[in-house]
Order: structure tokens, then C-alpha cells, then sequence
């Protein structure tokens, strides 16, 4: 369904609206002077509602289009927080990071300062600056801004980004 034809649905229920209160106003403050044909007020109403039953029913219809977006919508970032973790995993493996370090890096890729780390971790800032280093070290970056581009470059390359070489291949050659 278009956006034009629920704005024009949305018009025709504000315009019967807006007629059925003007009525009912004349009808209780007794304005009207010269009174039409009962048979023309009775269409002029009729047409009203069903105007407003149409708006009604389109308005239904649109709420269930909007809520079936907003569950695909859902459903694709559940797909994609998976893609996330598994992406991190992957590099995780790859760059042989310990369980420690493995830790430490999604906090530290969640955003958490050094403080907030050793505070969650019970550790000192020390040690969590230590693992820092190494992990920054095995991931061949020098801080904790090259290692989140490295996420979102793959999550913007689809995932399909071409893997950097470890630095034992690096080394090798």
C-alpha cells in the first residue's frame, strides 16, 4: 500500500470528521438558518461514515503493514547481532586471543573505558592496559579505534571484506 493513498484515506476520515463535529455544533448552538432536505443530510451523513469506516479499515490495514515491517525489521537485526558475534569470534580466533583477551576486547568494542573494564572484571586498570596491548598487538592495530573499524568495515563490506594477514604470515614473508 502507498503512502499517498493512506495520506488521501487520512484526509477523507479528517474531512467527514471535521463535517460530522461542524453538524453536531450547528445542531446544539442552533445556527442553522435556512435547514436542508432531510434526504441530503441523510446522504451528506451517510457518505461521512462510510468515509470514516474506509479510512478505518485502511488505517487497520496499515498498522499490520507497519507491524510486519517493524517484525522483519527485528528479525534482520537479530541476523545481523548473530553475523556480529560470529565476525568477532572469527577474528578472535584468528588473531589467537585468550579467553581473557577475547573478554576484554568486546568490552572494550562495547565501549567501556580502561576503569570500567577492571571494574567489571575485578582486575586492575594494569592489567586490563596490558591485555590492550596485546590484543592490539595480535589484531595489528594501534588502538582501540583501528580495532572497531576493522568490525565495521567487514559489517559494511557485508562481511566479505578481505582478511588481513596475521602477523605471523606478515612475518613469514
Amino acid at each position: 500500500m502507498t503512502s499517498k493513498v493512506l495520506i488521501v484515506a487520512l484526509a477523507v476520515q479528517v474531512l467527514f470528521a471535521v463535517f460530522f463535529l461542524t453538524d453536531s455544533l450547528i445542531s446544539v448552538l442552533d445556527l442553522r438558518t435556512n435547514p436542508i432536505d432531510w434526504r441530503i443530510k441523510e446522504l451528506i451523513d451517510i457518505s461521512a461514515a462510510i468515509g470514516l469506516l474506509i479510512g478505518s479499515v485502511l488505517g487497520s490495514v496499515a498498522i499490520r503493514y507497519v507491524m510486519a515491517a517493524s517484525d522483519k525489521a527485528a528479525a534482520g537485526m537479530k541476523v545481523a547481532s548473530g553475523a556480529f558475534h560470529e565476525l568477532m569470534e572469527d577474528n578472535f580466533t584468528d588473531w589467537g586471543l585468550s579467553v581473557s583477551e577475547r573478554d576484554i576486547a568486546m568490552l572494550m568494542l562495547k565501549g567501556l573505558s580502561i576503569k570500567e573494564i577492571a571494574a567489571v572484571r575485578e582486575s586492575s586498570e594494569g592489567t586490563i592496559k596490558s591485555h590492550s596491548n596485546s590484543i592490539y598487538r595480535k589484531a595489528s592495530v594501534t588502538g582501540r579505534g583501528q580495532l572497531q573499524s576493522i568490525f565495521i568495515e567487514d559489517l559494511m563490506d557485508g562481511g566479505v571484506a578481505p582478511s588481513r594477514p596475521n602477523k605471523e604470515a606478515v612475518e613469514a614473508d
